[in-house]
């Protein structure tokens, strides 16, 4: 575990090293605060729209970091040749995928805690209450997503060639998934065989992320999920993201390094 957590932090140091994380918190805090200086608007709509506002930026811009910064970490290793000299201490292929995917998903998690900081902030700052369950529970749901995405870009990454390529195809799936993936199951009854068998198999395999999004309840402050429904959550993000892990360690095992 030495090995993993070491491999983790380097990944750590790396993503606040670079300019993306501070470029989208940037981005996000100057439309939030231009969108919550409109005045046009009843008190209580004006706390909703920021708050609906500020979450979608934050669900776009660490969505962004995610796959951006995983999507990078095993091709520049190879692009660097400095995955030699690491495999060779001896660290197992399997460290290595862990301790990439782990220190992702930690760098991440600190990056969604600085943005849900912020909007707890600009919220309070309008005149909106503050329940601390609840955002608690919207930021670990939206960090459990979010390790879904990052073992599925790590998987991608040892798939497709080029940091581009992966980052594309794991946006556009993602987004697919997050706006279509719940209603495929109501599109299948209106198809004939075999799409709708094939359309029932795609809805029944994808990871539903879109179950993690509870920006609507926090928005309008309905009822959150109770702990029986985050525990479920978040055993079903574990399943997604261990079987994301084993398919990129089986894919990584029998790739020559070299290629």
């Amino acid at each position: 575990m030495n090995t993993v957590f070491a491999i983790a932090g380097v990944v750590i140091k790396e993503l606040y090293r670079r300019k993306d994380f501070y470029v989208l918190f940037v981005l996000s805090a100057l439309i939030t605060i231009g969108a919550g200086s409109i005045n046009f608007f009843k008190d209580l709509a004006m706390v909703r729209y920021v708050k609906d506002v500020c979450l979608l930026l934050i669900w776009l811009s660490t969505l962004a970091i995610a796959v951006m910064t995983t999507a990078r970490q095993i091709p520049s290793e190879k692009e660097n040749r400095t995955i030699f000299p690491l495999l060779a201490k001896p660290v197992s292929r399997v460290q290595f995928i862990v301790g990439k995917f782990l220190g992702c998903w930690l760098a991440v998690g600190l990056a969604v805690l600085v943005f849900y900081v912020f909007f707890i902030i600009v919220t309070a700052a309008k005149g909106g209450e503050f329940y601390f369950a609840a955002y608690a529970k919207t930021i670990v749901l939206h960090w459990l997503m979010l390790g879904i995405v990052i073992a599925m870009t790590l998987l991608g990454s040892v798939i497709f060639a080029a940091v581009s390529s992966n980052a594309t195809i794991c946006l556009v799936a993602i987004l697919g998934i997050l706006f279509v993936g719940e209603h495929l199951n109501k599109i299948a009854v209106r198809q004939p065989e075999p799409m709708k068998s094939i359309t029932y198999t795609i809805y029944y395999m994808i990871p539903h992320l879109e179950m993690y999004d509870v920006r609507n309840l926090v928005v309008n402050n309905k009822q959150m999920p109770d702990l029986i429904a985050c525990v479920k959550a978040t055993l079903y993000a574990g399943a997604y993201m261990s079987l994301f892990l084993f398919s990129t360690w089986c894919v990584f095992r029998r790739q020559r390094l070299n290629a």
